[in-house]
């Protein structure tokens, strides 16, 4: 009996010490997402691509913002939010203790100011989104800068200039 013991003080402890010490999780762990509001440019698609709904954007009732809302509650912590960010507004933690005494702690929301069409003044995306489209193409320089006149209108009116330029060359061209 003795040397049972003897051998069980020389392999050392089986288990960890968690919850009284810390866990420390791999590379690779898909835990909390953290939103980073401010490279965020709220294009919708962790919202579109998460599976389980945790994600939302909502238009206010007077169209002056859209919110961006997590319900930790509700996610099942696959990344995809992460994988479709084109800018990595969110990233995984290693966070996975989320116990919370009151269910409204466990979502997070931000709001974005929306722009408005500068001619017919209907709100089409959110300002943040238009500004780094502006810039993209300002950037890429050639034909894509030459539509960048276009960006402060909705896809209403775009389509309305698109049709007139259409059919003012078809007049040139002597088809109409």
């Amino acid at each position: 009996m003795f040397k049972l013991f003897k051998e069980i003080g020389k392999t050392g402890d089986a288990t960890i010490g968690y919850p009284f010490q810390p866990l420390e999780m791999p590379d690779g762990f898909r835990g909390k997402p953290e939103h980073n509001e401010k490279l965020c440019i709220a294009c919708a698609a962790c919202a579109i691509a998460c599976p389980a709904n945790a994600i939302t954007m909502e238009l206010d009732a007077e169209q002056n913002y859209l919110t961006w809302d997590i319900s930790y509650g509700r996610c099942i912590f696959c990344g995809r939010c992460q994988e479709v960010c084109p800018l990595f507004a969110i990233t995984l933690t290693k966070d996975f203790e989320l116990a919370v005494l009151n269910k409204d702690d466990l979502r997070e929301s931000c709001s974005y100011e929306v722009a408005h069409c500068a001619r017919c003044g209907k709100p089409y995306a959110v300002a943040k989104e238009v500004d780094y489209a502006r810039r993209v193409l300002s950037k890429a320089g050639g034909p894509a800068a030459a539509d960048i006149d276009k960006i402060d209108l909705c896809l209403d009116c775009r389509r309305f200039d698109d049709a007139e330029a259409f059919q003012k060359q078809a007049r040139t061209r002597g088809e109409a």
